[in-house]
């Protein structure tokens, strides 16, 4: 895109940029050749994987690339004014005053020290030239606008106090504080919920119209691009492939690996057999499918009255005490207070099928699941696995139950290699007598994974994110076992590697005849996995049944309130 006398000076200009890395190895171009404008009042959506250079290229333009790396070729300019050469005191007063940023997670971008009051007028007095008390008013009606409800109570409140939907209000009202003509926002929606992402879309879509400030998005959901952006650029291993109308690129694509990206993203309205995949290293020009065409046949489904019921949960319920403890409850008068978490859900799980339980951030689906895990005790109610009470069970049921985590990196251990943390499963539960035994088992196990044993010999920072998710299958199949409890397992995934670990499972299902209880709000993956799903919400089963019936016609309004929160490229506004 060219912009000429007759058009209006573009908010943000990017000409031929390039960013350098200086190693001992030698320089190691990171961005090549990058090329964009933002209007006024627009939002250009930067899509791509990991590494593509989306991250890199926001890092660029506000200057937050610490040596080695460098920006070795190109301009960025802001308004018509060069903003690339400028350094320390300089820069921090574009900062803030005239470029704003929402990261991806506003828990660890807050301080948890301030309360969002002290955030917000600090921000405010930093750039703007007024006293305490316009400070004060200017932040609550920020609050306001961002829709947070009741902002005089919630101005005096910690971030550890606000949901993560309402923590993010508050990173675009700290980004909004100074009036800033460019919000760069990386990943905002990523570890939101359905509902929760919906609302900061159109928060985000109205605040850019209003204030006709220009936006760069950052993401890795197409979704989010085709309900939020204008325009898309999608970027591969640091270069651009292709920018234009959003509505052009997701229906007309014209690189081979812009259609293969747009093709590995499920849908909520069908199912695929598989995914299909792009070589993350072959040539941008070639992107190779690895695995099945893009249009493949819908996976049979195995009628659910073929197998025994491995998985039942009778009316299951937990409470969680929030009560002040006995002696500051008499000292302050406080009666007890709890809070009911799950309540009378109930569900079977058949042998060899996948159950997904979606819902919001609180409505319970995760401490269901640490109950079947047996790693949370309910109040009331029983998890029954092949008959046997979860908790009264005579056997050692750890080995034909695991479970996968959301974040991979959390729950291994850093300080351990590939092979010492798939090893601890078979040694903890005496499933291997000697040493060789245990290796055997370890490289049986990444290999089933398509992973080589080589690696286990690294360590988890040595690895991708979905290479890491692999590795964190891997020792869950390491005992193993029939039934796989899957937490999130892909919501912070790109979409091509999401691709590659929902096939992975799939494959491992069949070749093992494994069971599956799926966690997620993600209702496009619910689809592509699931045999049957329940919906809960504030801890209750609202609506259970197969997944195709339960999405192509949902019975209850709070299921038909999740698929309309959507967002689907399929299906735009």
């Amino acid at each position: 895109m060219s912009s000429s006398d007759t058009h209006p000076l573009p908010v943000l200009r990017v000409r031929d940029l390039g960013v350098t890395f200086d190693t001992y190895r030698g320089p190691v171009q990171v961005l090549n050749d990058v090329n964009f404008e933002i209007a006024a009042g627009e939002i250009l959506g930067v899509v791509g994987e990991s590494g593509a250079g989306k991250s890199m290229t926001g890092a660029a333009v506000i200057g937050l690339i610490d040596p080695p790396g460098r920006i070795s070729s190109g301009t960025v300019e802001l308004s018509g004014e060069r903003i690339d050469g400028l350094r320390g005191e300089a820069m921090r007063r574009i900062r803030g005053r005239r470029i704003g940023s929402i990261f991806q997670d506003p828990l660890t971008s807050l301080n948890p020290v301030y309360t969002v009051g002290r955030h917000l007028v600090e921000t405010i007095r930093t750039h703007l030239p007024l006293s305490e008390a316009q400070a004060k008013a200017r932040a609550l009606a920020l609050l306001e606008e961002v829709e947070i409800p009741e902002p005089r109570v919630r101005f005096g409140q910690y971030p550890h106090q606000f949901s993560g939907g309402m923590r993010q209000r508050v990173a675009i009202a700290l980004a909004l504080c100074a009036e800033p003509q460019l919000i760069i926002a990386d990943e905002p929606t990523t570890a939101l919920d359905v509902s929760v992402q919906a609302q900061i879309i159109a928060l985000l879509r109205r605040v850019c119209r209003e204030r006709e400030a220009a936006a760069m998005l950052i993401t890795h959901d197409m979704g989010v691009i085709a309900e939020t952006a204008d325009r898309v650029m999608v970027m591969y291993q640091g270069r651009v492939l292709e920018t234009g109308p959003v509505r052009e690129v997701l229906d007309r694509p014209t690189q081979p690996y812009t259609r293969v990206l747009m093709a590995a993203i499920p849908s909520v309205h069908e199912r695929l057999e598989r995914l299909p995949v792009p070589e993350i290293d072959a040539p941008a020009t070639a992107a190779p499918v690895k695995t099945a065409p893009i249009k493949a046949e819908p996976a049979p489904r195995a009628s659910s009255g073929e197998a025994k019921t491995l998985l039942e949960v009778r009316d299951l319920g937990k409470e969680f005490d929030l009560s002040l403890g006995w002696l500051e409850r008499v000292v302050s008068r406080q009666p007890r207070r709890t809070l009911q978490a799950v309540d009378g859900v109930g569900f079977k799980i058949r042998q060899g099928r996948t159950f997904g339980l979606v819902g919001e951030s609180g409505s319970g689906k995760s401490t269901v699941a640490r109950m079947v895990a047996g790693l949370t005790v309910p109040t009331r109610g029983q998890v029954l696995f092949d008959g046997e009470d979860r908790f009264q069970a005579q056997t050692d049921l750890r080995r034909r139950i695991q479970m996968i985590f959301q974040d991979p990196y959390a729950s291994l251990n850093p300080r351990w290699t590939v092979a010492r943390l798939i090893a601890e499963p078979l040694e903890v539960l005496g499933l291997t007598a000697h040493p060789d035994d245990t290796a055997e088992r370890v490289a049986q196990a990444l290999r089933r994974v398509r992973m080589t044993p080589d690696d286990a010999r690294k360590y988890p920072h040595q690895f991708s994110g979905g290479q890491r998710q692999r590795i964190a299958i891997a020792r869950a199949l390491a005992s193993q076992p029939e039934f796989i409890i899957c937490d999130e397992p892909t919501s912070a995934l790109d979409v091509s590697v999401q691709a590659q670990v929902l096939n992975l499972m799939r494959d491992l299902q069949e070749e093992f005849g494994l069971t599956y209880l799926l966690i997620s709000h993600n209702l496009a993956v619910i689809r592509h996995m699931c045999d049957d799903i329940g919906v809960m919400q504030r801890g209750r089963l609202v609506e259970a049944g197969e997944a195709q019936a339960v999405l192509d016609a949902p019975q209850h309004d709070y299921t038909r309130a999740l698929m309309a929160a959507i967002p689907d490229i399929r299906h735009v506004h």
